[in-house]
């Protein structure tokens, strides 16, 4: 009890003292009353808090001053202005003073009295004239005046203890050059002004000079002329002088000397390109890593290949000093007045601003190729093209980029090109459509079509004229290529716009859809607003129309042109000028009598006549037939044989499942049901699923593809997409061998196992035994990728040393081989198959430095490994990213034909050989004519091969011992090679007129190489025996050398040697390619037509709608291929 009562004493007492601290806490101000109310007890937590004041320092009055006279940019600014404003007022008062300054206004000086009595030693010097002005109020008022307001601004300055000069105010806004200069003028007009003003001045005491006597004297003075006409008089103007000279030898030496550094500086580094021609002049900004003089060529001469960019300016923004090459070619007058260097980083905004970026029409940022390390080259591209958007968002990019795992971080770029992306769909293409990466090349380079027309040889004529075509774009309803076929196929305006203009339509564009359909099939139809796309030799607005005079009674008949040409007037060829093409029209006859085409009389006149179908304005719906392709897939599924289905039975169309990098497009491909096991994939080792270790065990029906490359990168998959795409008949399908020097890593064999009848092997092409494992012997074509390490050399030009060594021994070694060779520098394609003492070879070189001095952009055409697609560089691609800021569309289109790209509705690039039973149709414009009607097929150009007769020296010496050493009668002999040659010659239209008047040399050496194997029939003795041995050891030639050398490895490998070919090469041929050639052209034998094939998926909706059974449809397919098979 008594614990809870004192507890409860306790507790009433400390509430009593709590009452009382409540009542002794002074009440809040009212201003905080309301807060109080809002925020409750938090107030008492604030009342701890501090208010500090920052920067207290700067609240002072110097401080002050510190902030509006010089820290402060506006204020600041104008008190500069304003000090400069005073000196020039200043200097305007004396001059003011000294011509209102009156000679005779002496005597009344108050000092007169002095020059009165001044004795005969100083009368030449009145001190009192010098020291004594005599001038008006108003002028001394307001230079009193001035005076004050500058003495009391440098006291001010002084005691901010702040140099407040002009070079500082300049500094931020331009270049230290410019700043130099400024800092010399005005050095020289100080000492010029003070001394003519001073000079003046004194001399007022003797001769009385002029001021201009005075600026006059100290300009000859200064420049170390002395006339001599104008001196000074007394001491005192003497010693000015003396003065004035020994300050100009000190101060001007050193202003002189760092100005010649810093022009030495700005050599290097470049210069600035100004506002002021930014705002006034159309500039375009180049970024690269390292400038070399092919790079730098190849962008100039294409980009001004354009004849609305001549009065572009090119700025190029490199962080690498000017090489030397570079700065020659930079002096040339033509390249003098259009391009700037610039050394500068695009990572800094200051040489952005150099650059003027903010204000280019467009930024072209390149890669690095000759990087060993080309993932660093692309991170290095790619924060480029981050700065130049974040710097000037609103300024188109240009991208290239290597890698196409890399494609994705710079997709905010207008255009991109992936180099390694267009090489391996480009070298694919190649294996199935012969010198495709020349046809894309030529479409890609601007060229006028004039190369080689002063050439004796028919074939550089004529592929030189072929060169020049190039894809144009123009819309429907202003064209008069294609206006008149509004409402009509596809189909029919293509086939009928080559036969009237020669011009090849090749894609449309609808209006509303941004996708680019090339051939889209003769369902599409023509609409006004459509954009379409051709190749020709100009653009249609650079043409003028001339009509053909064909009957007389057509005379009066005015013809009207879209550009009032000349109507009627008699011309039968294409007249190229300057700046217009005149094309030949010629009224087209109706159908009704081109459709029925009589054969050749040589094919016999007992045989059936095919005739071409006319081509239908609008395609009924009911006689459009699928594509042939998809009828022999048909075929194939159901009517396959044994052997034919234990090839492509097994395969599934379909999406391959992995891509190995982010941004590639899907394609349609040919794939395994399931996929292959990865040690399945290795060629040269079985597993426990096969026991298969060469290429010969597989028994491949197909002849081989090889590709030789350092690594299995990314890239290597486009290479292998565009070889199993959909539209590649099953039957058609190619064994891929990739031989690596280093095996690939799972996640590209990820990307790969999907795909039928891909093998990898480790290997180089340096090893004759890899190469005999991996089937060289039974492959067609052998793709040989430019190395990553090789890519970089000390001397630039010998990057591709090795790979050239290699493929020549390759050639040597498998002369029947096609062999694909990419190189780094497109000069050293001089190297490919290279023959010692060829004479052609020789004249070529000559050719292309003719064509070189001429300035043409494709001086390395003529070159026979690029003209037949042989050999291949990159390099020759970059124009494709300059020519798409002229056309824009070139870069879609390119990934189109190549297959890097499916657009639903668009066709593709194919081709198809003319065989003889094909002669009929006898030339280009009929063969447009039969694939447009029957399966609407679009030809672009022609691959052809003649045979040619190389005359070497060596092969002379040769042909002359072969004489000596047979001595066999060769009368048959010569009458059956006669008689071949005349009908060789009767059934093609050979080119060369020479041709038949040799064999050729390579029949002759299978000739000797047969005779020199005869055993002789009359005995002879042991010793004849043996000197004919060495004979014959000696005259074995170097084919039959190398020949034995292969069938010993292979035998000591194992491999059968039957299927050696040794004798079959192409040594004595070659091979050009026509793009779009005239309709008249001929067509010879074995010709190979580039094809655009219509897509086949874009009738299957309709087929799978249909009831009919697919066997009346194949039937009717079946019948009407025998009608229209080629």
């Amino acid at each position: 009890m008594n614990n809870s009562s004192n507890s409860g004493v306790i507790l009433d007492i400390s509430t009593l003292k709590m009452a009382e601290v409540d009542t002794e806490v002074p009440p809040l101000p009212p201003r905080y009353r309301f807060r109080d109310l809002l925020l409750g007890d938090q107030t008492f937590q604030n009342d701890d808090r501090v208010q500090v004041e920052f920067y207290v320092n700067e609240n002072t009055f110097k401080e002050r001053l510190k902030l509006f006279f010089i820290k402060n940019q506006r204020s600041s600014l104008r008190i500069r202005l304003f000090n400069f404003s005073l000196k020039i007022l200043t200097c305007a008062l004396y001059v003011l003073r000294v011509s209102l300054d009156d000679r005779e206004d002496v005597n009344g000086d108050p000092c007169a009295k002095c020059q009165n009595n001044s004795t005969a030693d100083s009368a030449d010097i009145n001190w009192c004239v010098i020291f004594w002005v005599t001038r008006r109020e108003p002028v001394w008022a307001i230079q009193v005046t001035v005076a004050l307001i500058s003495f009391l601004e440098t006291m001010l300055i002084t005691y901010l203890s702040y140099k407040n000069d002009f070079h500082r105010a300049i500094q931020r806004t331009h270049s230290a050059m410019f700043n130099q200069v400024f800092i010399l003028i005005c050095t020289l007009l100080c000492l010029v002004f003070t001394g003519a003003c001073g000079i003046q001045h004194l001399e007022r005491a003797g001769k009385r000079l002029t001021l201009f006597d005075s600026f006059y004297f100290c300009i000859v003075t200064f420049s170390t002329v002395g006339y001599g006409d104008v001196t000074p008089q007394i001491w005192p103007s003497q010693l000015l002088v003396v003065i004035l000279i020994c300050v100009a030898l000190v101060v001007l030496p050193l202003q002189f000397e760092e100005l010649a550094y810093l022009w030495m500086e700005s050599q290097k580094l470049g210069g600035n390109y100004s506002r002021h021609r930014a705002q006034t002049e159309k500039h375009v900004v180049l970024c690269v890593s390292s400038l070399k003089i092919d790079l730098l060529m190849d962008f100039l001469n294409e980009f001004y290949a354009h004849p609305r960019l001549q009065d572009y300016y090119v700025v190029i923004l490199c962080p690498t000093e000017i090489d030397i090459q570079v700065r020659r070619i930079l002096q040339i007058p033509l390249w003098s007045q259009r391009v700037i260097y610039l050394q500068g980083s695009a990572l800094k905004d200051q040489d952005l601003m150099r650059a003027k970026m903010d204000d280019a029409e467009a930024c072209f940022i390149l890669s690095s190729r000759n990087e060993v390390d080309r993932t660093a080259a692309d991170h290095q591209t790619i924060l480029r093209a981050w700065a130049a958007k974040d710097f000037a968002p609103n300024c188109p990019l240009y991208v290239q980029i290597l890698k196409p795992e890399n494609k994705f971080h710079v997709k905010f770029a207008d255009h991109v090109v992936c180099e390694e992306e267009f090489k391996y769909a480009m070298l694919a293409l190649n294996c199935v459509c012969p010198a495709t990466s020349t046809l894309v090349t030529l479409l890609v380079h601007t060229s006028r079509g004039q190369e080689g027309q002063l050439s004796p040889e028919q074939w550089q004529r004529i592929y030189g004229r072929c060169s020049g075509n190039e894809v144009y774009h123009i819309r429907l309803c202003d064209s008069k290529f294609f206006g008149e076929y509004d409402g009509k196929s596809f189909t029919y305006a293509s086939f009928h716009a080559h036969k009237k203009y020669g011009v090849c339509l090749i894609g449309v564009k609808r209006e509303d859809n941004k996708s680019i359909l090339l051939n889209p099939g003769p369902r599409h139809i023509m609409a006004a607003p459509d954009t379409c796309y051709y190749i020709n030799i100009t653009k249609e607005e650079n043409s003028a129309f001339i009509f053909k005079q064909e009957e007389k009674h057509n005379k009066g008949i005015p013809v009207s042109g879209l550009y009032d040409a000349p109507s009627r007037l008699p011309v039968h060829s294409i007249i190229a000028s300057m700046g217009t093409v005149a094309i030949d029209l010629q009224n087209p006859s109706p159908p009704e009598e081109s459709s029925k085409l009589t054969l050749p009389t040589e094919n016999g006149a007992g045989s059936r006549r095919p005739s071409i179908a006319p081509v239908l304005e609008i395609a009924d719906s009911s006689a459009i037939l699928p594509c042939d392709l998809l009828s022999d897939q048909s075929e194939d599924e159901n009517t396959q044989s044994d052997e034919e289905g234990s090839v492509g039975s097994d395969f599934v169309k379909g999406y391959p499942p992995n891509s190995p990098y982010i941004g590639s497009s899907p394609t349609l491909c040919h794939l395994l049901p399931q996929k292959a096991p990865f040690c399945c994939l290795r060629l040269d080792k079985g597993c426990t699923h096969s026991s298969f270790e060469d290429a010969k065990a597989y028994g491949f029906k197909n002849k081989l593809i090889i590709v030789s490359a350092e690594t299995a990168g990314n890239g290597l998959y486009n290479f292998i997409v565009p070889l199993r795409a959909y539209y590649r008949p099953r039957k058609e399908l190619n064994p891929i061998v990739l031989l690596l020097d280093y095996p690939p890593d799972n996640h590209f064999l990820e990307a790969i196992c999907c795909f039928p009848m891909v093998y990898f092997m480790a290997g180089t092409i340096d090893n004759l035994d890899n190469l005999l494992q991996c089937g060289i012997i039974y492959a067609d074509n052998l793709v040989v990728v430019d190395k990553e390490s090789t890519m970089s050399a000390e001397e630039d030009y010998m990057a591709d040393a090795k790979t050239i060594v290699n493929v020549q021994t390759m050639f040597r070694l498998f002369p029947s081989l096609s062999i694909i060779t990419e190189l780094t520098h497109p000069s050293n394609m001089r190297f490919m198959q290279f023959r010692a003492k060829d004479c052609y070879s020789l004249a070529l070189s000559k050719l292309e430095k003719i064509e070189r001095d001429k300035g043409s952009n494709l001086a390395f055409m003529f070159r026979l490994p690029f003209a037949a697609g042989r050999v291949f560089s990159i390099s020759m691609l970059d124009t494709l990213l300059y020519q798409s800021f002229v056309k824009d569309y070139m870069i879609g289109i390119a990934r189109l034909l190549l297959g890097l790209d499916t657009t639903p509705g668009s066709g593709y690039l194919c081709a198809m050989k003319i065989t003889e039973e094909d002669l009929w149709i006898r030339t280009y414009g009929r063969l447009f004519q039969k694939l447009c009607s029957s399966s609407s097929e679009i030809p672009i150009g022609i691959y052809r091969t003649e045979s040619h007769m190389f005359s070497t020296s060596e092969g002379k010496d040769s042909y002359a011992q072969s004489q000596n050493s047979i001595n066999v009668p060769q009368g048959e002999e010569h009458r059956e090679r006669g008689e071949s040659w005349k009908e060789k010659k009767a059934h093609r239209n050979s080119t060369t007129s020479d041709q038949s008047e040799h064999p050729l040399l390579r029949k002759k050496s299978m000739q000797w190489a047969r005779r020199l194997s005869r055993k002789n029939v009359k005995p002879s003795s042991r010793a004849e025996r043996i000197s004919q041995q060495r004979l014959n050891l000696y005259r074995r030639s170097e084919r039959q050398e190398l020949s034995e050398l292969v069938k010993n490895r292979m035998k000591h490998l194992g491999l059968p040697t039957v299927g050696y070919d040794e004798m079959n090469d192409h040594q004595n041929t070659l091979s050009y390619v026509l793009i779009n050639p005239p309709p008249d052209t001929v067509l010879e034998l074995n010709d190979i037509v580039y094809i655009i094939r219509s897509d086949p998926l874009a009738h299957m909706p309709e087929e799978s709608q249909t009831g009919q059974p697919r066997r009346n449809q194949q039937d009717f397919v079946s019948e009407t291929r025998d009608e229209t098979h080629l």
